[in-house]
Parts: C-alpha cells; structure tokens; sequence
C-alpha cells in the first residue's frame, strides 16, 4: 500500500501551460547579424555591400524604435507573435486553403495490417473513427501525456484545435472557432459529420455517454452509404471551402441570408469532432510509391471534404487512408501525434476490433440539407471548377528512398535532418545551378503558445559544400571538410531557432509593428536580397521534417518557381513527398527527387570514404 501511493500521480496533457516560459525578442544586434548572414549566398559583392549599408542604417535608425516598441508588446504578451502569425499566415491570407495552405497524406496504415483490401473500408473507417474518439477521450479528460523535449516540457495548447474547430471565411480576415472543451472546462461537442457523394450527414459519437463501438459506427456508416447508394448526389456545397476566400465569405453570407436554418447546418459542421470523407477511388499504388494516394488525399473531390476543417479524415474504396487538414489552428506535429497513436493501436489490436459486436438501439445519421437556389448552385459550380483547375497545376511525387534512414546516418556521426536538408541543398543547386533559398521549420514549442521559426539551412557553408561536390577538381578531404561545416552550421542554428533566437519571426514583428503605425515600409524589406533570400514567404524550397515516425504529409510550394518538401525518417528509409507547380517550367518535382536520391547517395559514401 505505502508503495502504491509513492507512485507520482500522472503528468496531465496540460499542467505546464501556466509554467511555460514567455517567447523571447531577441537582441536587434544578433537579428541583423543573422539576416546578413543568410542573405549572403544570393548576392554578387556590390549588392551586400548595399544590403550592410541598409542594415546599418535600418539598425541606427528606424530599427531600433521598432525593436523598443517590440519588447514593449513583449511585456504585456506572453507571446508577442500568436495574433500577428495566426493572422499574416494564415487568416488574412486570400488564396483558397484547400490546396494552398491545408496539409495532407496518405493514412500511415498500410504499413503493417491494412493493406489495400477491397470491401473493407467501412469496417476499417469504423475502426480508425473508434481509435480517433479514445484520442479525443484522452485529451478531454487531459490523460494524453504532455510532450517534452528531454525534461522540457512543450506548449500542447495546439491538441486543443484538433478537434470541434473550424475556420469561418470572412471577408477581409477568417476567423477560428474552436468548440473543444476539457472535461473540467465543461461539455463539448461529440457529434462527427460525414461526407459522401455531395451529401452530409451528422451522428453523435456517444450513446448514453458512451464512446460508439466499431461495430456501432459500421451501422452509422453503413445507412449513410446505403442512401448515397439508392439516391441522388448532393450538391456538393462543401466545394465551396475550396474558393478564394472573398468569394467563399461571400457565398456563405448569401446562403445565410436565404435560409437560417443553413447557419444552424453551418454551426454543426463546424462545431463538429472532425469530417469523415467516404471516397470512392482506389488511390494505392506501392509501399514504394505514395503518389496516388499523397494526390488523392491533398487534391481529392472538393465536395467530400470540409477545406476549412482542422480535421478531414479520409477512407478510400480500396481500404487506404488519408487526410487533410486546415493549418492555421495547428502545425503539423500534432496530426502527426494523433496518427502515431492510431498506428500503433491499430498494430498492438492487429487491424482488428476484439471487442463485443452487440449494437445499441441508437438514432440513425440525419442528413444535414442545405436550402440552395441559383446563385448558391452558380457559385458551388464556379468553386469546383476553380479547383479543379488549380489541382491539375500541382505536380505532386511521394517515394520512399530503401536504401538507408536513419540508423546508417547516426553510424556516422551525422544528424538524420540535417542529412537530408543538405541532400535537398545539393539535390537543388545540381538542377538550378544556383542556391535555393529554404524555409525549415523550427519547433518554439518550449515557449507559451510557441509554433514555429524560420530555420534557413541554405546557408554559406552549404553553398561552399554544394560547389565542392561539383567541382571534379576538388578532393575527398576538401568536400568532407565542408561537408561538416555545413552540418556544424546547420544544426548551431536550428538549435538557436528553437531557442527563440531565430531571426525572420523577429523582423516580421518590426515589419508589423511599421505597418500597423502607418509608417513608410523600412528600406530593409523593400531591398530585392530581403525577397531574393526568401524573406515575405518567397522561399523556393518550403520543407519540413515530419518526424521519425510512419506518418507523412505534403503541402503546396510557397512560390510559382518552388517545392514543397516534406520528409519521414525511418531506421532504414527516408519517405519523401515533393510538390511543384505544372505551369512553371523550371520545375519538375520527379527530377527534384531524383536528384535527392543520388545527393543521399554521394553523402554517404563521403561519410565513408573520409572514414578510410
């Protein structure tokens, strides 16, 4: 007895928030510093030299007031840049989200006990649901351990947008509603919405407070796919998520306007746990090749899914899985979390569902029936063409690289990310001929409310590394060496980024602060080394490493003439999803990968040689 309660009472998901330390400012000194630094590999000898003249002057100057007036909003915020990121990112934003924004996937599942298997999808879809609702169980009764970095505790305020959120277009600026509520905040919503064929239907995930068994979600499944089957399509009014912003704000005040009870069906979806989509294609291809299903996932039917919907859950008709997710009120990691979990469910019950398969006597799914007239059905027409359009100018390519991961990398000495940030460089420079401006993410997640900094791995260094590797001239020794002052240099400042001493969120601050005075925009972001380098979101190579888990994901690039590059590191393989546009000529996401896999190749072989 005296031993069982000597045992510390478990940690709950989120008991450090009031302890987390505030987001820092860092020293105008060490900000400019770094920006010179990272402009350096994009300018000929006279345009740093302009650019240092600038920085100078913008540090005596202008600067330095809009760094007090910084550290003045730091003082009364415990993060200075939550409203301004949420808001420059992502809810001011006017392109559509759906494909420009949202991050998506294939499911992690087929891995190990789901392979594609036709005339299992609603068995499967009930299962997964069923591991998704003890996940939202888990964060509702705060029972989902909070995440750490060693002994450092994480900000987990972004598991609270996972579920019963929604973003809400409006015309200017969108707006976040989140519904999810602790079991001690109070009651919360637990109704899940599901899409098929155009249509919506609503059923509560409890039953006499209980969480829906799978075979008890199978049955709610199952009357929704019989009517879809038997009737005709919906209007697919969920196309309209897809739109520019403006028009989708729009479009939803006019459907407002004609009916309230559309706002009543509005409130429901938005309010929901999550969207189920029930897609009718067959995505897979190999555990070689995510392609299909990467595709399917990030540009699949718009009248399935909810665009605006933290959460879009997605079963195809060959068993396989996917999702899409709204950025704004989460990062990646956090999907990533969840899906982490349900693999590993899904591998310790074998892909099965052992318990009773007694179904309760509960209500049935009640279809959600929008009142449209003319211009609803003009703009919904308008939406899916828009989109479809859009689709077919992303070029999406999703592989696995066999031939080692991580475990061969660490034998080396070598950090797996930065590993594959410097093949991406190098995979880069061999096809452009010239350094890519990059955009790493970097977790602030030790902070209050942290996300992310920007971390720029195309740094000097790299540049010098990738001529090395070019330059037949050049020795083993040579192309070694700088091979590890890339790395030193890479890891030194994501380490500083994750500190809260990364540079670009700081002089995004200053840039707000100008703005929002009224002042003239600072020279400093106006000089063309600032966009060149990749600064306002102009980076050419937009990439983020997914984690070391079986779960991965792609995004759009952030500029015409970019990739998006996503990465999973496995013991003994390296997933990659590459995205570019069609309709710029001077990228090709097949050759981009490509070229990574050979880079992959040459810097190991140069681990080893050196090693000789």
């Amino acid at each position: 007895m005296a031993n069982h309660l000597a045992q510390p009472a478990p940690e709950r998901t989120f008991q450090y928030q009031n302890v987390l330390p505030d987001l820092p400012v860092p020293t105008l000194e060490s900000s400019l510093s770094k920006y010179l630094d990272a402009v350096r590999p994009f300018a000929s000898e006279k345009e740093f030299k302009s650019t240092v003249d600038i920085v100078r002057k913008f540090k005596e100057g202008v600067g330095k007031d809009l760094h007090q007036k910084l550290l003045q909003r730091a003082k009364s915020k415990r993060n200075w840049l939550e409203e301004w990121w949420l808001d420059t990112a992502y809810l001011e934003v006017r392109i559509p989200s759906q494909l420009n924004v949202n991050f998506g996937g294939p499911g992690p599942y087929l891995e190990h006990f789901w392979p594609p298997a036709e005339g299992t999808w609603l068995q499967r879809a009930s299962v997964i649901t069923w591991h998704t609702l003890q996940y939202w169980d888990l964060l509702r009764t705060e029972r989902l351990a909070p995440q750490k970095a060693g002994k450092t505790p994480w900000d987990m305020d972004q598991f609270r947008m996972l579920f019963c959120t929604c973003k809400v277009p409006g015309v200017k600026k969108d707006t976040i509603r989140n519904y999810f509520k602790t079991e001690s905040e109070g009651p919360c919503p637990s109704h899940v919405v599901v899409m098929c064929r155009g249509r919506i239907f609503t059923f509560d995930a409890l039953f006499a407070g209980r969480i829906l068994t799978p075979p008890e979600i199978l049955r709610q499944l199952s009357y929704v796919k019989e009517r879809c089957d038997r009737e005709p399509e919906g209007d697919g009014l969920s196309a309209l998520t897809s739109e520019e912003r403006t028009r989708w704000a729009k479009a939803r005040e006019h459907l407002i306007s004609i009916d309230p009870h559309n706002n009543t069906i509005l409130e429901i979806i938005q309010s929901s746990l999550f969207v189920l989509s029930l897609d009718e294609t067959k995505p897979y291809s190999t555990p070689e090749n995510y392609t299909k299903l990467t595709v399917a996932a990030l540009t699949g039917d718009p009248t399935i899914r909810w665009g605006d919907k933290s959460y879009n859950s997605i079963v195809f008709a060959d068993g396989t899985f996917g999702s899409t997710c709204d950025h704004a009120p989460y990062d990646a990691m956090v999907l990533v979390s969840m899906c982490w979990y349900l693999d590993e469910q899904i591998r310790a019950a074998e892909g099965k569902w052992k318990g009773s398969d007694t179904v309760r006597q509960m209500p049935l799914p009640e279809e959600l029936l929008f009142t449209v007239d003319e211009k609803v059905c003009s703009d919904i027409n308008h939406a899916k063409q828009q989109y479809l359009e859009a689709v077919q100018d992303l070029q999406i390519v999703c592989y696995a690289f066999p031939a080692f991961g991580k475990k061969a990398i660490k034998e080396k000495k070598l950090h797996p990310d930065t590993f594959v940030q410097l093949a991406m460089q190098l995979a880069y420079y061999k096809m452009h001929k010239k350094p890519g401006s990059c955009y790493e993410t970097a977790a602030t997640r030790k902070f209050f409310h942290g996300r992310t900094e920007t971390m720029r791995p195309c740094t000097q260094e790299a540049v010098n590394w990738c001529k090395a590797m070019m330059d037949l001239t050049c020795d083993v020794n040579a192309r070694r060496k700088a091979m590890l002052s890339a790395f030193e240099k890479h890891n030194k400042l994501m380490s500083e980024a994750q500190d809260g001493n990364g540079f670009d969120r700081h002089l995004l601050g200053m840039y707000l602060i100008a703005k929002e005075e009224g002042r003239p925009n600072p020279e400093l972001f106006t000089d063309p080394l600032y966009s060149r380098s990749g600064g306002g979101g102009n980076f050419v190579l937009s990439s983020s490493l997914v984690g070391y888990t079986t779960v991965l994901g792609a995004v759009a690039p952030m500029v015409t003439q970019g990739y998006g590059f996503f990465y999973r590191i496995r013991d003994d393989r390296i997933v990659i999803s590459i995205t570019s546009w069609n309709s710029c000529r001077e990228t090709d996401a097949a050759s981009l990968f490509n070229n990574f896999s050979s880079s992959l190749h040459e810097m190991l072989h140069l681990a080893t040689m050196s090693q000789l």
